[in-house]
Formats: C-alpha cells, sequence, structure tokens
C-alpha cells in the first residue's frame, strides 16, 4: 500500500470510527426510549434495561455502518478537494480509478465488520434477545401482579392481591373469571404460588374456595379446596408464539431451509433465502456507498463554495441505491427463485459509481488530447 492509499485510508478510517458512533448514539436513544418505557413499565430493573439495550446494540451498528462510511467518505473528499490535495494529486497523474483505491480498501475494511455483524454477533444477540424476552414474559408477577390494587391481565378477569411476599407467595388472592356469556366464576384463596408449565404459567391456591354463578337459573354453586390447580393459559396474555425469529438463526439455516426449522418459525422458503442472502449482500452495501459518495463529488473540481451540489447528487444516489436494495428484498420474499433480487442494490451502487469515474475522467481526457 502506497503512502498516499496509507494517508487517505486513515483519514476515512477516522471519520468513519466518527460518523459511526454518532449515528449510533442517534439511532439507540431512539430506540432506548420506547424500551425503557416498556420494560420500566412492566415492572422490570434498570439492569434489565441495560441487558436489553445492549443486545440492541450490534443490530444497531449493522444498520449505520454503510451510511457511515458514505459520510465519512464525502466528508474527507469534500476536504482534500478544497486543500487541494487530490487536485494535486490528480496533477501527478493519478487517474480517477488510483485515486478510488484506497476507498475500496476503506469499503472492505468496513465490509469485513459488517459481515462479521451480520452473520455473526447479531444473530447471536437476537437468540440472546429472545430467549430473555420470553423468560420475562413468562414472569408473570413481574408484567402484571400488583399487590393492593385490582388488575386486568386480560378482558373479563379481574384480579386483587393483597400482599406479596418476597419469596413469591401471594397472600389474600381474588380471582375473578367473566368470559363466559352465561357464567362468573370466582376463586378466592389464603395464598398462592405461581409455578412454571409448560404452555402457561400455573396458579397454585391453598385454602379457598371457588364460586360459580349461572346467570341462566340464577344458582350459585360454592366449592371449599385446601388446595387446586388453575392453568393460566388463556386468562394471562403471554406471548403470543413460541416462534423462532429468523434474525436469530444462523446464515447456514437460513440459506439450506430445512423443513423443521421452516416448521419452528412458520416462515416459508422465500422468507429464509431472502434473510440469507440479505445478510450475504448487506456487507457490499458498504462497499458500494462509499465508493458512490467518493465518484459522485469527483465529478466537480476545486471551487471556494464548496462541492454541494456533487454532494446533493451523492446522496440522492445514496438513496436510490437504498431504494433498490429495498425493493429487491420484498420481491426475494415473495419467491424462491428471486434471491438474486437481493444484491441488486450494492451492484446497483458499483456500477454506477464506475460510471461516474469514467464521467469524471472524460473531461481531463480531452483537455490534455487538446494540448
Amino acid at each position: 500500500m502506497s503512502r498516499f492509499d496509507r494517508y487517505l485510508l486513515s483519514q476515512l478510517l477516522a471519520l468513519f470510527g466518527f460518523f459511526a458512533l454518532v449515528l449510533v448514539a442517534v439511532y439507540w436513544v431512539n430506540r432506548a426510549v420506547g424500551l425503557f418505557d416498556q420494560l420500566i413499565g412492566d415492572g422490570q430493573s434498570a439492569l434489565v434495561f441495560l441487558e436489553f439495550s445492549l443486545l440492541t446494540l450490534p443490530n444497531a451498528i449493522r444498520l449505520v455502518l454503510p451510511i457511515a462510511a458514505f459520510a465519512a467518505t464525502a466528508y474527507v473528499t469534500n476536504r482534500l478537494m478544497q486543500e487541494s490535495e487530490l487536485v494535486v494529486m490528480q496533477a501527478t497523474g493519478f487517474s480517477m480509478f488510483r485515486l478510488a483505491r484506497p476507498v475500496v480498501y476503506f469499503g472492505l475494511c468496513v465490509l469485513v465488520m459488517h459481515a462479521v455483524l451480520s452473520n455473526v454477533l447479531v444473530p447471536a444477540s437476537q437468540r440472546m434477545l429472545s430467549e430473555r424476552s420470553a423468560e420475562i414474559s413468562e414472569n408473570i408477577t413481574a408484567r402484571f401482579l400488583n399487590a393492593g390494587q385490582f388488575m386486568h391481565p386480560s378482558k373479563g378477569i379481574t384480579l386483587y392481591i393483597r400482599e406479596i411476599t418476597p419469596t413469591g407467595e401471594l397472600l389474600d388472592l381474588f380471582l375473578s373469571d367473566e368470559r363466559a356469556a352465561g357464567s362468573r366464576s370466582i376463586h378466592s384463596a389464603r395464598k398462592a404460588f405461581l409455578v412454571r408449565g409448560e404452555v402457561a404459567p400455573k396458579l397454585v391456591m391453598v385454602d379457598g374456595s371457588t364460586q360459580t354463578l349461572n346467570r341462566a337459573d340464577g344458582r350459585m354453586s360454592v366449592t371449599r379446596f385446601s388446595d387446586f390447580t388453575l392453568d393460566l393459559a388463556g386468562l394471562v396474555q403471554g406471548s403470543e408464539t413460541g416462534r423462532i425469529a429468523l434474525s436469530a438463526l444462523p446464515t447456514r439455516v437460513l440459506l439450506e431451509a430445512p423443513p423443521e426449522a421452516l416448521a419452528a418459525t412458520g416462515a416459508t422458503r422465500a422468507q429464509f433465502l431472502e434473510e440469507g442472502h440479505t445478510r450475504l449482500a448487506g456487507p457490499l452495501m458498504s462497499v458500494a456507498a462509499p465508493l458512490l459518495g467518493f465518484a459522485a463529488l469527483m465529478l466537480g473540481s476545486f471551487s471556494r463554495f464548496g462541492l454541494w451540489r456533487q454532494m446533493g447528487l451523492a446522496v440522492g444516489f445514496l438513496i436510490g441505491m437504498q431504494m433498490a436494495w429495498i425493493w429487491g428484498g420484498s420481491v426475494a420474499a415473495l419467491s424462491e427463485a428471486a434471491w438474486p433480487a437481493v444484491y441488486l442494490g450494492p451492484v446497483l451502487g458499483v456500477v454506477v459509481a464506475v460510471g461516474l469515474l469514467l464521467q469524471a475522467q472524460r473531461p481531463r481526457r480531452r483537455r490534455s488530447a487538446l494540448a
């Protein structure tokens, strides 16, 4: 690597770290506000909030990498043009493609980081996040049980607990079930316990009674018990399904799409292939984005007012590449054979960047030919 390549690459990496930090902070703060309201509102501690926030960071970093690489390249290129450093390098005989070589090196560095995040760190963090979310959703006491107030965990259910001991005992429990149109059941117990079940938690009541009112004939039956177990499936709204999220599966499984994985997630084979190839095509955006920004800015020449028009053009091309990326993903999710559409965005970005570099070279070649 030549001295010029090392110099430009160091400038790009330094600014890339700054822009990545700023964008991740903005994204994380926006995400953390909703996460804080959700977790703290459900009775979770600040440590749980911190844990969930850390688990969402890999995905946040993955999302901002191409944009941070584009912003760093545009900023460095504009500054070097203003300071005439790139003009001097062009005067020494460097072609546009030679000037773009350190940008390609920079894009490859970001590609490696993006690939590691997309295929290793993000799936691992999503698996841990899914497991912790399932544990919290099954923790009924933390979700909606509060002592000394009437609660409505689901429609037609009223629950009251006088006191919850540090060991998890529910003292003086009252549970009213009015979901059935023709009857109403009231369970009361001196104390109760929550135990885990296969589908939903179970409520074990001790020393209580069950009163059932038949609305049709107005009769009420009373059953006293020393202990009684009530399955809470349908009484409380826990997690909807135990399905595995596609984002938590390894890339190899997504590309192979075995039948057992399809059954576990409830997704189609086309969705598996789209998610798997997205993880492979996504890192290519980290090469296309900075190369596109550099090529667009090189269309301009030295100006005291900066390269604002070229910057606007670069942002427009970036938006177009992102729209092509989103469109390709939506098409690939509909058909198994359409998975190559996922690569449309980065390939289109590289092709446009090469065309812009060729366009930026032509005027200089014409002037040299006239001379």
